[in-house]
C-alpha cells in the first residue's frame, strides 16, 4: 500500500492542509494519506498547543468524508518532543508492507538539517516536498542539504531524485491556499468567522468546544 503521511499540530486543521494531501494523493497515486497529529512537536515548544484529544477530534471531523484520508493518533501515548525520524521508524514497524511518502512543506525542507538524524529519514520513506505560498521556487539540486547531496542522483526529471536507499525525493507544487492556523486562532479569538477556511464540521467543533476563544500566545 502506498501511504502518504502529513504530520502537523493541526491547531486547527484547515483547507490548506487538506488540499496539500489531496494533491499529493492524486499526483503520486497514493492509496491513503495519514494525518499524523503531533503530540509535542519539537519545533513548536514555545507556544502551548490545544489538547491532543481536541486536535485529533478536529482532524477526524475534517477527513471523515474522504475515503482516502485517515486521522493517525500514533503519537498520543508518546511524551514529547516527538521527532519525525522516530515516528517514521515506528510507522515502518507498524505497517511493514507499506511504502511511505512523507509530505512536508518547502519551508520545512529548508530546515531539514536542523532535524534530529535527518539523513535517516531518506532511507525510511519517500519524501514529498510541497511548494507553499510566499516561498520562491526551489532548485532541487541546491535545495538538498549539502551533507546529503551525494546520496541522491538525478533521475532525468528536476522534480524527482533517487536516494541511495532506493527511495525517492519528489518536488510538487500545490494550488497555494494561503491559510494559516495561527491566523485562524486569532480570528476565532476576535470573534470573526472562519467559515470557508475550514471544513464545516471543524468549524462547528471549534464553536461547540469554545476553542481558541482566548489566545495562548
Amino acid at each position: 500500500m502506498k501511504t502518504g503521511i502529513l504530520g502537523g499540530t493541526f491547531d486547527p486543521i484547515h483547507f490548506g492542509h487538506l488540499r496539500i494531501a489531496e494533491e499529493a494523493r492524486e499526483r503520486l497515486q497514493l492509496d491513503r494519506v495519514l494525518f499524523l497529529v503531533a503530540n509535542v512537536p519539537p519545533h513548536k515548544t514555545g507556544r502551548p498547543t490545544s489538547p491532543f484529544a481536541s486536535r485529533l477530534a478536529l482532524v477526524e471531523a475534517a477527513v471523515a468524508d474522504h475515503p482516502g484520508f485517515e486521522a493517525c493518533a500514533m503519537e498520543a501515548d508518546h511524551p514529547g518532543p516527538n521527532y519525525s525520524v522516530d515516528t517514521l521508524a515506528r510507522l515502518r514497524r507498524t505497517y511493514p508492507d507499506d511504502s511511505f511518502y512523507f509530505i512536508i512543506g518547502a519551508d520545512s525542507f529548508r530546515d531539514l538539517p536542523e532535524w534530529k538524524n535527518y539523513q535517516e529519514i531518506f532511507s525510511l520513506t519517500n519524501l514529498v516536498v510541497v511548494g507553499r505560498p510566499g516561498l520562491e521556487a526551489m532548485d532541487p539540486a541546491s535545495g538538498l542539504p549539502v551533507a546529503a547531496q551525494k546520496q541522491f542522483c538525478y533521475s532525468g526529471s528536476p522534480e524527482k531524485w533517487r536516494h541511495t536507499s532506493g527511495n525517492w525525493l519528489f518536488f510538487i507544487e500545490d494550488t497555494g491556499l494561503d491559510i494559516s492556523s495561527t491566523r485562524l486562532r486569532a480570528m476565532v479569538a476576535e470573534r470573526r468567522s472562519i467559515r470557508y477556511l475550514v471544513p464545516e464540521p471543524v468549524r462547528q467543533l471549534i464553536e461547540r468546544d469554545g476553542l481558541y476563544r482566548i489566545q495562548k500566545g
